[in-house]
């Protein structure tokens, strides 16, 4: 009888198991899942802007705020017609000798002879705060300008929707980038990006950073 008992209370132990394991991969999978579908939507409606400067020296920094500057100022006035992604994304190609041009010049102006190459492609991002918006790491389409050696800190910006010229210290986002947000993006990855109090939110946006960072996710185009 001890035996029998013994050997049912082995097998639903193995049972019980099984299913949490089960369970455990279930979650798992589904969590993948749904963060490289959030994480894909939100990179597929993003263009952003990444400048490396040439050193960490004082003057090299300000000399990467400087061509940052001119960038966006040619951007703004080029780009200022376009309302989606795709247009802004065909609007830099075809202009990228223009932004070369513009980066070298002001480079010159100040001073120095550092080579520059600009180029558009698929780039690793971290984490990064714009305003009240936030973006989780991962693999963005970019406009990527490097200073030099390129060997100093970075600064990036949203090229579309316009978030480059948001002040970031005032901690809001125009109205009219966050609408473009929005039409880009359904309502629960509006909120992931949204700096909103929810946990559940917090929690989703965490999740999706933390599979970014080790590389669980791989969304690079």
């Amino acid at each position: 009888m001890k035996t029998l008992l013994s050997i049912i209370c082995s097998k639903k132990l193995k049972n019980a198991l099984i299913l949490i394991i089960l369970l455990f991969f279930y979650v798992g999978i589904s969590a993948i899942s749904y963060a490289t579908t959030v994480s894909s939507d939100i990179s597929d409606s993003v263009f952003r802007l990444h400048v490396l400067a040439n050193s960490d020296s004082e003057e090299d920094q300000n000399l990467k705020y400087k061509v940052r500057d001119a960038l966006i100022a040619y951007l703004e006035d080029i780009a200022k017609d376009t309302s989606s992604k795709e247009e802004v994304m065909q609007l830099v190609t075809n202009h990228l000798q223009d932004f070369e041009t513009i980066a070298k010049q002001t480079i010159t102006e100040n001073g120095y002879a550092y080579d520059v190459t600009v180029e558009v492609g698929n780039f690793d991002f971290p984490t990064k705060n714009y305003g009240d918006i936030s973006l989780p790491a991962g693999y963005y389409d970019a406009l990527r300008v490097k200073i030099g050696e390129a060997k100093g800190q970075n600064w990036w910006c949203v090229m579309f929707p316009p978030l480059c010229f948001v002040n970031v210290t005032s901690g809001i986002v125009p109205e009219e980038s966050k609408e473009t947000m929005k039409e880009n993006l359904n309502e629960e990855e509006y909120a992931l990006i949204s700096n909103q109090d929810s946990s559940t939110v917090q929690f989703k946006f965490k999740l999706i950073e933390w599979l970014q960072n080790t590389n669980i996710l791989t969304a690079k185009k």
